[in-house]
């Protein structure tokens, strides 16, 4: 019987050090197709290298919302509004990462990142960056089953992926398995290990891939990029930490 491999990687951000070691990784593993679900680009000083590299590879994906807000500065005022608390930062992506994001990647790769489909199916597999219909809320790996259930019933995947909290974890719940890749670059689960899913015949594993996790952060430091104490303070705590 031959063996069907799927690897499912996501939230990048910009962090080129990670990505090219979880690239090695996936060469070792072999998978029969690799997929990306967004949030390639922002919090990491190298946007236009990440893109460039997807590119050559020929990953297919989804969008992220921290993707799509490149071009839809529109949105911060409803978010802002829906949210209040969450004001400061809506402010540090939409007014600082976003702009900056913009200059270092240029037209074209912005328009590349424009033809993302909201999912992705393949065979029972169905792919999204968080949730249907929206891109900015997405269950966390404690969501009584209820909530995981609500969030993705009109899916139609026995197997349902995705990303955008940067925190990884499988669940079954009502029949289906649910599973949360883990972040590539910006882990929030305390370890800063980049993370993504390997699926071998229907069984879901998380994969931990270690990085050099300081040569990045000296890279972001280095850099022009807005907001690096913020970012680059998250990087080495492998945790979510407020916008000021």
């Amino acid at each position: 019987m031959t063996r069907v491999r799927i690897a499912i990687v996501s939230d990048i951000h910009g962090n080129l050090t990670a990505l090219e070691v979880v690239i090695a990784d996936l060469l070792d593993q072999s998978p029969d197709a690799i997929y990306h679900l967004g949030d390639l680009v922002t919090h990491g000083c190298r946007p236009a290298e990440v893109v460039d590299r997807i590119r050559d590879i020929g990953w297919k994906g989804v969008l992220g919302n921290t993707d799509e807000m490149l071009w839809r500065p529109e949105l911060f005022a409803n978010l802002a509004a829906a949210a209040p608390k969450l004001r400061p930062l809506y402010e540090a992506l939409f007014q600082d990462l976003a702009p900056a994001t913009r200059d270092l990647l240029g037209p074209d790769r912005i328009a590349w990142l424009q033809t993302l489909p909201p999912t992705m199916d393949d065979s029972e597999l169905t792919m999204l960056h968080a949730s249907p219909g929206n891109l900015w809320r997405a269950p966390l790996p404690d969501a009584p089953g209820q909530e995981v259930s609500a969030a993705y019933q009109v899916l139609n995947g026995r197997i349902v992926v995705y990303g955008h909290i940067h925190r990884p974890y499988i669940r079954c719940v009502e029949n289906r398995i649910v599973a949360n890749t883990g972040s590539v670059g910006l882990s929030y689960d305390g370890d800063a290990r980049a993370s993504y899913l390997l699926i071998t015949d229907g069984r879901c594993e998380i994969r931990r891939v270690p990085y050099d996790v300081e040569q990045e952060t000296r890279a972001l430091l280095a850099s022009t990029y807005p907001r690096r104490d913020w970012l680059a303070g998250m990087l080495r705590t492998a945790r979510y930490a407020p916008a000021t």
